[in-house]
């Protein structure tokens, strides 16, 4: 497969995505970019948006609402995120004991290759003091 040229399109998302606070729905991102003054049309931003998060240069997620988001990456290992529910601030988590435990239960039923996703969603210290 040969590798997908960088168009001018799909740099304006990374960029925005890059510049946006946590994690955001295509649907946001292509909002900001048409506040900016751009022309990317919505459906771009999702083929943008699924080619980062092939080549890692994306996370993605699913809201509680069932909805994908997507934030740009700060390392490329595999890890899980704490997310606010309120704010959309981000924390990433190594979770040994996720990855201990996913292994184990594979292998007690004999899967081998075991992958998973764990987001964990919840409200930061500060959306928690404004519930007080």
């Amino acid at each position: 497969m040969q590798p997908k040229r960088n168009t001018w399109q799909r740099e304006a998302v990374r960029v925005e995505l890059v510049d946006a606070p946590g994690f955001v729905s295509a649907q946001e991102l292509h909002r900001r970019l048409k506040d900016g003054g751009s022309t990317v049309g919505l459906a771009t931003v999702y083929r943008a948006l699924a080619h980062l998060a092939e080549v890692g240069d994306a996370d993605s997620l699913q809201s509680p609402e069932g909805e994908t988001l997507f934030r740009s990456c700060e390392t490329s290992a595999h890890h899980h995120h704490l997310v606010c529910r309120r704010c959309g601030e981000t924390r990433e988590l190594a979770a040994t004991v996720v990855e201990e435990w996913a292994g184990r239960v594979g292998a007690e039923h004999g899967f081998t290759e075991i992958g998973h996703v764990v987001d964990l969603f919840g409200l930061c210290p500060e959306c928690s003091a404004l519930e007080r």
